[in-house]
């Protein structure tokens, strides 16, 4: 059995929240960079490389890339050989996000009470979602999620006579009615199957897998090209502003479901689609 003292997941939670806000993943830098050279037009070129522009002040000056520092998403996978001592784990996940976004200057945007609206000004508590795994490992993944994107997510209940055209169509809906409110060009995670919370959460996590990986499964795998392909094609372009380059992948996760349903959850992020993953 491994043990590991709460404090060091403090730790790396704080210095993770701090990284993911000041530096794009190294896929999501390769994959703005690329869209330079992809997009078609003017005005898609100039967005592009004023998205590139920025990443690298936020990068040299150490400062947000985004002024929309997200609720911070951590995701746990934790090995069933491992033993947490030294206090509580929840409060040990919160506490990193509280000196992280401290100490990192980064905007506090979580209000205590839905319809309140106080304020909680260290943006806690995080949206945790924890997953026990063989091993003595734990692999921490912060995704910060910025809300005008998770604005624009969507979950549709289909039915299993849709089938895959249908859930194709539920995705476009998506992207067409998010247009320029989800900071294009987008990674597009997609959740399908399960029940109503799970396709959410498959979904929430597709965004956290490199962009240039695709599914495992060969009709999945398909299906994310052909969307990005079709997304590509709606002509909302970098900024909303038209262009080529909507999306930047499309990256879709799958689960078992009922006999009675087709869950399809649709959770897109922006450019930034910010993502730390380590292992302790």
């Amino acid at each position: 059995m491994k043990i590991i003292q709460v404090a060091e997941i403090t730790q790396q939670i704080k210095e993770m929240c701090i990284e993911a806000n000041y530096f794009l993943s190294p896929d999501m830098k390769q994959a703005i960079t690329d869209a330079a050279d992809v997009e078609e037009t003017e005005i898609g070129k100039h967005i592009i490389g004023k998205l590139c522009e920025n990443m690298n002040i936020a990068g040299e000056d150490m400062i947000p890339i985004c002024q929309d520092t997200g609720m911070a998403v951590v995701f746990l996978e934790i090995g069933q050989e491992v033993h947490f001592e030294g206090g509580n784990l929840e409060e040990a996940i919160n506490e990193g996000v509280r000196q992280g976004y401290r100490e990192g200057y980064l905007r506090k945007s979580v209000v205590r009470d839905p319809l309140m609206r106080e304020n909680t000004k260290d943006n806690t508590p995080a949206v945790i979602h924890y997953q026990i795994i063989p091993g003595d490992r734990v692999k921490i993944t912060v995704a910060p999620k910025g809300f005008g994107s998770e604005n624009m997510s969507r979950v549709f209940m289909l039915k299993p006579a849709d089938g895959i055209e249908g859930v194709k169509q539920a995705v476009l809906t998506a992207v067409k009615e998010a247009g320029p409110n989800a900071c294009p060009p987008m990674v597009v995670g997609v959740g399908i199957g399960g029940t109503f919370e799970k396709c959410a959460l498959l979904a929430k996590k597709a965004l956290t897998r490199p962009v240039q990986e695709f599914s495992d499964i060969p009709y999945v795998r398909e299906m994310e090209k052909e969307l990005l392909e079709k997304i590509n094609q709606t002509g909302i372009g970098p900024g909303g502003l038209g262009g080529t380059v909507t999306a930047l992948a499309v990256n879709i996760n799958t689960y078992p479901t009922h006999i009675a349903g087709l869950p399809v959850a649709v959770n897109i992020c922006c450019h930034v689609n910010r993502h730390v993953v380590r292992e302790v």
